[in-house]
């Protein structure tokens, strides 16, 4: 998996998040979850608070292959006051 490429929206309690995924094993992989930890930024960019959620795994991917998925990340807009926004940061992988 690469690292995210994020990607600012009309909203500021949403952006646009896109990984790069490739599969370096030998079996074709079937399915798995995209964990994403989006990050409430202050605008004296304390970090407020970190909202997690969950996406399916853009599959199968094939030995060898590789593709890429985006998807648009959102928390609740009262999260998000104004002059604030977020940063999907942290993201994990769970391979089936």
């Amino acid at each position: 998996m690469g690292a995210p490429e994020r990607e600012a929206t009309d909203r500021r309690w949403c952006e646009k998040v896109t990984l790069s995924f490739r599969n370096t094993g030998g079996t074709a992989v079937r399915s798995g979850t995209v964990s994403l930890g989006t990050h409430i930024i202050g605008a004296l960019g304390i970090d407020w608070a970190t909202i997690g959620s969950t996406r399916d795994l853009p599959a199968p991917i094939a030995p060898g292959a590789g593709t890429e998925k985006s998807w648009t990340v959102c928390v609740d807009a009262w999260r998000v006051p104004l002059g604030m926004h977020v940063e999907t940061r942290d993201v994990s992988v769970q391979w089936e």
